[in-house]
């Protein structure tokens, strides 16, 4: 500890300040003129987060508002069902993109709570991420999985022909409608050659698209994270498996990551599920006919699966799926190099047997009982796949 009256080094100062909201910071920085150097200095902004509703009272007052050109790595979270909240995000990103002297954002995550807005809400913040496309070339991650807004050919083309030296985009969120075009996504492969992590609605993607992804000059491609939900998604053309093999073939260590929704019927998931496709994670909605998509998991995904997920209610399923389907999943996701996890509410068909006190959570809806139960011992739960499970009941992350 320093002694009294003498001056904590500015590094540590720097350590400190940057883990502070940003208020604190502004009344650090009013202190004195050694706190100021080092409540404003590059380290204490480099990484960001940043909530709108903890910082709508002078969240840019003039001291903080220099400091923006240091940040280049934000985490954005806002409302945007609340209209203060989303116009303290909208005011942050317009002020961010117009730092003429920024060196460069390097990475954008917006992560949205609360409520789901309006259809027609949310053009201010549409808006402000097109002038944070057009003045950050430098912009290397973008992550918009997690904003609710229905994102457009627009953004995509604007990504596409403003930041270069992007290497992973997420357009995977959950709107209901799928407004951005194969064309686009094409014009973004092409634009971005060390683009290497796309996230995207089914529909977004073509066989086009796969065969740009396959070529001999494209730099290696880890992970393509792919989302089923939306009407357009459902219509989209079956991906050949060719396509798949190739794809494969050219980059050894792709992943993929496969979400479907509970709208689509078994028809239409037994054709999005090649028997080609690398899927390291395969998240499933209990709620209709899923013995032919375990099954198939089970069959042509036993090498590359690390996550298969059940996502729905619990009653009803066991009876559709029946012991064989679990059976058959334990042969293939055994093993110590498949690390499968269960999510909340568990599944029924990877339960070998149930207690009575586990039948009673989930007649009340309490899946997370039923990990409960499963780890104090009533109900035997089959290891192959409750390899991870956490104390509040869902499946860690992997």
């Amino acid at each position: 500890m320093a002694e009294p009256g003498e001056q904590l080094p500015e590094e540590v100062l720097a350590l400190i300040f940057r883990y502070l909201p940003l208020r604190d910071r502004a009344a650090a920085a009013r202190v004195c003129t050694a706190w100021a150097t080092a409540a404003t200095c590059s380290a204490v902004w480099h990484d960001t987060n940043i909530s709108c509703d903890c910082e709508l009272k002078d969240m840019l007052s003039p001291c903080l508002s220099a400091c923006l050109n240091h940040v280049h790595n934000l985490r954005l979270e806002f409302e945007p069902s609340r209209a203060q909240s989303r116009q303290a995000a909208t005011e942050l990103l317009t002020a961010l993109a117009g730092c003429v002297s920024n060196p460069g954002l390097r990475s954008l995550r917006l992560e949205c709570h609360g409520e789901k807005p309006l259809f027609d809400a949310g053009l201010d913040v549409l808006q402000a991420m097109h002038a944070i496309c057009r003045a950050s070339r430098t912009l290397h991650h973008l992550d918009l999985r997690r904003l609710p807004f229905t994102l457009d050919d627009a953004l995509v083309l604007q990504t596409a022909h403003c930041c270069p030296e992007l290497r992973s985009l997420f357009l995977d969120n959950r709107t209901l409608v799928g407004s951005v075009g194969p064309e686009s996504v094409l014009e973004l492969l092409k634009a971005c050659p060390r683009l290497c992590t796309l996230g995207l609605h089914l529909a977004s993607l073509s066989h086009t698209a796969l065969k740009a992804l396959a070529a001999p000059d494209r730099e290696p491609f880890v992970l393509l994270a792919l989302r089923c939900a939306c009407p357009e998604d459902a219509r989209a053309p079956t991906l050949p498996d060719e396509a798949w093999i190739k794809l494969r073939s050219r980059h050894p260590g792709l992943a993929v990551e496969l979400e479907l929704e509970p709208a689509l019927p078994s028809e239409s998931v037994m054709r999005i599920l090649q028997p080609s496709v690398p899927v390291a994670a395969l998240r499933l909605s209990l709620s209709g006919d899923t013995v032919g998509s375990v099954r198939f998991a089970a069959c042509h995904y036993a090498a590359t699966l690390r996550i298969l997920e059940g996502l729905g209610p619990v009653d009803g399923i066991g009876t559709s799926l029946g012991r064989p389907v679990s059976t058959q999943c334990s042969q293939h996701l055994q093993t110590p190099a498949v690390p499968t996890v269960l999510r909340h509410p568990p599944p029924t068909p990877f339960l070998c047997k149930r207690s009575a006190s586990s039948k009673a959570g989930a007649a009340s809806g309490g899946g997370k009982a039923q990990v409960q139960a499963g780890l104090q011992g009533e109900c035997e739960i089959n290891p192959a796949v409750a390899l991870h499970l956490v104390k509040d009941g869902v499946g860690s992350e992997g």
